[in-house]
């Protein structure tokens, strides 16, 4: 697992998002922003996380930041999380890891005594030259928006 620093340029990237659209890092180019990777969609951290930005997705916005969340889980999945919590902000179906293995955010993880590969819950803010300007690896679930805007 090589994450990504503050200072690294993000590698160009596309996935597909909930809607089967292509979203590419290039379409955010001249705006900030968060790249949330959540481990699965509709788990109860995962909910909370994402329910938490949606809440204060008024003040990221006025923070001029774009938001982007991103796990392995399928199109249909990430469409139906969309759709239960009411996300203002696009969910990108990495299932080929893609997007998990640009940003490092894949890798051994431990839980519960068992040890396996998965998603580390990370979120990077990103300038708009594409330069990442913060990286936050432990995630407050409930209080995730405060630690963007800190």
């Amino acid at each position: 697992m090589n994450m990504l620093k503050v200072g690294d340029k993000v590698p160009e990237f596309s996935a597909k998002d909930q809607n089967g659209n292509t979203i590419n890092l290039s379409d955010y180019k001249g705006k900030k922003l968060v790249v949330f990777f959540y481990p699965r969609a509709n788990t109860p951290g995962c909910t909370a996380e994402a329910c938490n930005l949606r809440d204060n997705y008024k003040a990221l916005q006025d923070a001029r930041y774009e938001i982007l969340g991103v796990s392995a889980d399928s199109e249909k999945k990430q469409a139906n999380f969309k759709k239960k919590y009411d996300f203002p902000f696009p969910l990108l179906a990495d299932e080929d890891h893609t997007v998990l293995e640009i940003f490092g955010v894949w890798g051994p993880k431990k839980f519960m005594g068992r040890e396996f590969d998965g998603i580390h819950r990370t979120t990077f803010l990103i300038n708009g030259d594409g330069v990442v300007e913060r990286v936050i690896e432990k995630v407050k679930t409930k209080d995730h928006a405060a630690q963007i805007l800190d």
